[in-house]
């Protein structure tokens, strides 16, 4: 026995050795011009025999680029941490030196004119690998793909660069990447064992799928928070490429897919034409992966719903976005259903899409520019019948947010304009071409075909940001020219003190200014009245006397803070002001606090980097990781307040979390952390549950049934007790949240104590079963609970969804700076 398995072993290693070759990759098919130099002369190891490191990858690009008169390249960005973003431009010599040329007139297929001649028009083609860090076959195979495009002297490639411009992405995601392939190599046996128990196949937290503040980047092409999103979709809105790739990994257990995906779950936008053109495309897939011998499947498991995708989002744009997943290696060899799955065959399968892919543009080229032509003559004409002219939004007691929306708009090349007065801050015309995504960013949808979702079922900006907006019949007056960022002012100097509205985006962001600079302010718990001017509860006043500074100094930084933040600061002649006594005890200081959030093993990854983000990169507020593995030997009185984010493990002390209260602490929990402090009796709560159970449902159809009890992710109004703490800074009764969970918890007996609850008619966009609305209109989605001196704030649905979710961020931020006040 002992020898088979060692024969075995030893055969893995001899196949994995053979499949590492460019002969193994290419089937043979080596006409390569020797000038250009091999993945594995500049990277030190044949591709697939170790995981590539970004910085390999970016060197072999470079000098790949440098070698060969078919490739352009330059960097479109850096990551978080500082990686290149880079994007290589292929095509023929001839296309390449006529590149800016080629580029502009093909912009001419989405600016509305008819185009007639499409005989000197390439189609444009954008290839990107490896969204996911820890699906690394499309970044390895890009290795491949750009050598073939660089050297081959094949006749049939010659033409498709002719015919095509080539985006070459090799890596969406570098962060995610480069610590994917230290985890895989580092734990890489050389007698490589398919054992899926390894330690090899089972990363870490938080493991490589994500960026560095661990989010998801295949989910942020429509919101571009981060910046690898931003660099991508300014490529993509400087082309507007004809197809769109989106290499991806599943399961080791699965084969590979290819789009088209589920028919009855593309959203209704997207026109028909695109699904025809995708399932032609299809069958350059089907035909290269026969003669390879893999096996594939299509139109199951994933949609073409959710517009933030890489994949969904060229749709809305008049593109073909294509979605592969290959069943994932993980490492460098697993066991399988369907065999042995070696990390270079996953590589061949993405290598020889990638070749489709290019054939398929290629061959159909006239297809494709139509198809784009028409898509935005269609926009164009359903604008000029509308009887909706466009839409106004923005709110002006809220100037960050309004201008973080219209920015966003900006980014994906969408025509907005500052108003001249009016109800709106800002002014989106339809009449322009790229129409159709803007109501894809607005509409609200609550009717669908299917009640299963691969993604999220509804992401309404103007609702995201908690923003006044409406599709209007008229044209508003607007300011041409570009947005301009808010810039605050301070009124005038005062020796008494300081008075701000609460209302805006970036009030926390100037508490913590204030805070770090040791100027003592305080929040309102009334309102005020001053000079026929009503000032929210939440007000912020800020004395003069009594600080570290002096007049002069605190006034100089608050012009700084103004300016930063965008808010308007008033300065108050005295302290007695329209019968009002800034020394009442309804102004109450906020203290400095000190923050911490618990990460790691049992936490929900997207949950944590959301609300490290925030902290770290929009309020620049200090705060501290602290992974469960170490929760029992901190001293977690350090700290004011510790975030538990979305939790299901078992590694945390509750008794650790008890101390920490009673001694007065704040714990502030979200969604799955509910259940977890109930099932530990740290609170107790009651919750309302659907239990229905399946009735005539066939076993086939048994996802089906529990699929639809799912909230994938849906908006959903909310009304307001505003002289709640947990409320302030809110200046609208309505505050739309984001759920994707079924936690329902009960209200309290004691109204006071529910300052947030669902209004009897909640679902403002998205999917929702009758049964769980049911439940959603008597539960609540924010509680406090008291344990010992301490409190417990807990949050059901998430108020900081991937970093776009502004409309709710401010619920979080006051269970920090108004937690006294509770």
């Amino acid at each position: 026995m002992r020898k088979a398995l060692y024969l075995i072993t030893v055969l893995f290693s001899f196949t994995i050795n053979s499949q590492t070759s460019l002969d193994y990759y290419f089937n043979g098919d080596l006409n390569f011009d020797p000038k250009i130099p091999k993945p594995s002369e500049v990277i030190g190891h044949d591709v697939g025999e170790w995981h590539i490191t970004h910085d390999k990858l970016v060197e072999y690009m470079y000098k790949i680029a440098d070698k060969s008169d078919r490739i352009k390249i330059h960097e479109t960005g850096k990551t978080y941490e500082d990686r290149p973003l880079i994007i290589l431009t292929v095509s023929s010599p001839e296309n390449l030196k006529n590149i800016e040329k080629i580029r502009k007139n093909h912009l001419r297929l989405s600016s509305g004119e008819k185009i007639v001649n499409y005989n000197d028009m390439p189609a444009i083609v954008y290839q990107g690998f490896s969204v996911h860090g820890n699906e690394p076959s499309g970044s390895n195979a890009s290795l491949l793909g750009i050598y073939y495009l660089a050297a081959s002297q094949n006749q049939e490639l010659i033409d498709i660069l002719n015919n095509t411009v080539i985006l070459f992405d090799p890596s969406l995601n570098p962060d995610g990447l480069q610590r994917f392939a230290y985890w895989a190599n580092s734990n890489k046996s050389l007698t490589l064992n398919p054992d899926s128990n390894d330690r090899e196949y089972s990363e870490v937290w938080p493991g490589g799928r994500t960026n560095h503040y661990w989010f998801d980047l295949n989910r942020d092409w429509l919101p571009v928070q981060l910046p690898e999103s931003k660099a991508r979709i300014k490529t993509f809105t400087e082309w507007i490429p004809n197809v769109v790739t989106d290499h991806h990994e599943m399961g080791t257990n699965s084969t590979f897919f290819f789009q088209p995906g589920v028919p009855d779950r593309v959203n209704p936008m997207i026109p028909s034409n695109n699904q025809k053109l995708t399932e032609k495309i299809a069958g350059f897939h089907a035909e290269y992966l026969d003669k390879i011998g893999s096996l594939y499947y299509s139109k199951e498991n994933y949609d073409d719903f959710y517009f933030g995708k890489g994949s969904t989002y060229p749709d809305i744009n008049g593109s073909i976005g294509i979605l592969f997943e290959q069943g994932s290696s993980r490492g460098h060899v697993q066991e399988s259903q369907n065999g042995i799955l070696t990390f270079p065959f996953t590589i061949k399968n993405q290598l020889t899409t990638i070749l489709s892919t290019l054939k398929a543009a290629s061959s159909i080229r006239v297809d494709l520019l139509k198809h784009m032509n028409n898509f935005y003559l269609e926009s164009i004409n359903e604008s000029k019948n509308s009887k909706i002219k466009g839409i106004g939004f923005g709110n002006s007691s809220d100037k960050s947010s309004s201008y973080e929306l219209a920015k966003i708009l900006r980014t994906h090349k969408i025509k907005v304009n500052e108003t001249v007065d009016g109800d709106y801050k800002y002014y989106v015309s339809l009449n322009q071409p790229k129409s159709k995504l803007i109501k894809a960013m607005f509409e609200t949808t609550k009717k669908f075909k299917d009640s299963l979702f691969y993604d999220v079922s509804a992401w309404t900006f103007p609702l995201a940001f908690n923003l006044n907006y409406d599709f209007l019949k008229k044209d508003l007056n607007i300011i041409e020219g570009d947005i301009k960022k808010p810039v605050g002012k301070v009124s005038s100097l005062s020796n008494y003190g300081y008075l701000i509205e609460p209302h805006d985006y970036n009030i926390p962001t100037l508490i913590n200014k204030l805070l770090i600079n040791n100027i003592r302010v305080k929040s309102s718990s009334k309102k005020i009245f001053i000079k026929n001017k009503t000032y929210d509860y939440g007000s912020l006043f800020i004395p003069v006397v009594g600080q570290s500074k002096s007049s002069n100094e605190i006034h100089n930084l608050l012009i700084e803070i103004s300016k930063e933040t965008g808010i308007d600061i008033n300065g108050l002649n005295s302290g007695y002001e329209d019968n009002i006594g800034f020394g009442s005890n309804s102004f109450t200081t906020i203290n400095k606090p000190k923050i911490a959030i618990i990460v790691g093993d049992g936490i929900r990854s997207y949950d944590a980097g959301e609300i490290w983000h925030l902290f770290d990169t929009r309020y620049k507020t200090l705060i501290t990781k602290i992974d469960v593995r170490n929760i029992n030997r901190v001293n977690l009185s350090k700290y004011s307040h510790i975030i538990l984010p979305n939790y299901s493990g078992n590694q945390i002390n509750i008794n650790r979390l008890k101390d920490f209260l009673s001694s007065g602490g704040n714990l502030i929990a979200y969604r799955g952390s509910i259940n977890w402090l109930n099932r530990n009796k740290l609170i107790d709560i009651e919750l309302f549950n659907n239990n229905m159970n399946a009735k005539d449902v066939n076993y086939e159809d048994r996802g089906k049934f529990s699929g639809a009890q799912v909230i994938g992710g849906a908006i959903f109004n909310t009304k307001l007790d505003k002289s709640h703490p947990i409320n302030f800074g809110i200046k609208s009764n309505y505050l739309p949240t984001f759920r994707n969970n079924t936690i329902f918890m009960k209200p309290d007996k004691n109204s006071f104590n529910n300052p947030i609850k669902y209004t009897s008619n909640p679902l403002l966009s998205g999917y929702i079963s009758k049964e769980n609305t049911e439940l959603l209109k008597k539960s609540v989605p924010f509680k406090i609970k008291r344990h010992g001196s301490g409190k417990i704030f807990l949050f059901s649905d998430n108020t900081n969804f991937r970093a776009f979710w502004y409309g709710t961020n401010r619920l979080l931020m006051n269970s920090i700076y108004l937690s006294s006040k509770m």
